[in-house]
């Protein structure tokens, strides 16, 4: 059982998590539909793309937060301050037209990223230094549970709110709730003295990166990084084109994938937390690696033997967001291992870009594979590099991680 204190340590960080990602989903999602509609280009369209750069380079100022992060309340000013420059930002945009000042909004969308990804760092190092190696995969649920259910609300409740109050209207709304989200860090405790790590006195250099990949035997997690759930991000990636070309209209692949698919990537998420600390890292990423792999022979079969219908394709859909839901979260579980003391922020955000530039990559990919050899071709693909990624885990990370749990049970 989990006790109150810990809870209440658990919902602080699905509610940092969850503040993080809503407002995000929404701009992601909504700002490409005004601009369709307002006839902006296509090529201009996909320049949106890169309001996801602040996450994938936040790795170049993480070190600048742990260098100046070793007390409690050194993470509380780093996360609050992100989060009111959030707000604030989200707040100045309901009084601004997308068809009037295209570039400005776009421009401050970019700079509310950035302190979202800011946030990130400080909460990551946080959750990091709060739990103990036992209860890692419990906090590492609340980080998935809240980007899923944060995709889920925001690019989908969000959107259909925005038809209904607008731009200026929906706004302010998120923008509190941004601020109401971080009231339960004021309450947070680390239960240890003020000063929770030791301060560093140098400042940040390109060794606070570098170092990251000069610990022995680090190649074996950025393999690991790169393969665990790539098996499923390139079906993830041509599930609605499909999806449409089976003749299923935007509602509904709305709810078949963004609020059922989503709901149980959430639930998966928790359940998985739960399961790794029962039967421990290698097993749960093992068994895992086993979900994602038949995943990929379900869609191979799906789209060879099996009738194309609702049933069918809901069971799809749900063993494709449940295997992402907990190799998500085994993803964050393992990189929290990973990380040197000091470098808990800088060492947990690279193992999270590695992961975004594995999805963009597959992401890319998957479209011209999928054009060139069919959905067919692309899938037998994936079940590969699943496969892949189940063989490197069975081979090479067995005797690493039982010596780490092993060792984690000698000092509980």
């Amino acid at each position: 059982m989990i006790d109150t204190q810990k809870g209440g340590k658990l919902f602080t960080f699905f509610c940092l998590y969850i503040a993080q990602k809503i407002p995000m989903s929404f701009f992601s999602t909504v700002i490409p539909v005004i601009m369709r509609q307002q006839n902006f280009s296509l090529e201009t369209i996909g320049l949106l793309q890169l309001l996801k750069l602040p996450w994938v380079l936040k790795f170049l100022w993480s070190p600048a937060v742990d260098r100046t992060t070793y007390r409690l309340k050194d993470f509380k000013a780093w996360i609050f301050s992100s989060e009111l420059i959030y707000a604030c930002i989200i707040f100045s945009i309901a009084f601004l037209d997308l068809s009037v000042t295209p570039e400005l909004i776009i421009g401050l969308v970019v700079v509310a990223f950035i302190a979202s990804a800011t946030q990130d760092i400080a909460t990551d190092a946080l959750a990091v230094l709060s739990f103990s190696k036992k209860d890692k995969s419990l906090v590492n649920s609340m980080q998935s549970m809240g980007g899923f259910a944060g995709t889920m609300i925001g690019s989908g409740l969000l959107l259909l709110l925005y038809n209904k109050m607008g731009w200026g209207s929906l706004l302010p709304y998120l923008a509190i709730f941004v601020l109401i989200a971080v009231i339960p860090l004021l309450f947070f405790k680390t239960g240890k003295d003020e000063i929770i790590k030791p301060k560093q006195k140098e400042k940040p250099t390109y060794n606070d990166i570098v170092g990251f990949f000069r610990q022995k035997g680090i190649w074996k997690q950025v393999v690991f990084l790169f393969l665990y759930y790539a098996g499923l991000i390139g079906v993830l990636a041509m599930l609605k084109p499909m999806l449409v070309d089976y003749g299923y209209n935007m509602k509904e692949i709305g709810v078949m994938s963004g609020i059922v698919g989503t709901s149980i990537g959430c639930v998966a998420s928790l359940g998985g937390g739960f399961l790794v600390r029962k039967i421990g890292l290698h097993a749960s990423r093992i068994l895992f690696a086993v979900c994602t792999l038949f995943t990929t022979i379900y869609f191979c079969l799906l789209v060879t033997v099996l009738p194309v219908n609702i049933a069918t394709l809901h069971l799809g859909i749900s063993l494709l967001w449940g295997s992402y839901g907990v190799a998500v979260m085994v993803v964050y579980t393992t990189a929290m291992d990973c990380v040197r003391p000091g470098y808990e922020g800088t060492d947990f955000t690279i193992q999270t870009v590695i992961t975004h530039l594995s999805g963009i990559i597959v992401g890319v990919c998957s479209g011209k594979i999928a054009a060139m050899i069919t959905y067919k071709g692309l899938f037998f693909i994936e079940m590969g590099i699943a496969a892949l990624s189940l063989i490197f885990i069975l081979f090479v990370f067995k005797l690493k991680d039982s010596k780490k749990e092993n060792e984690a049970r000698v000092i509980e």
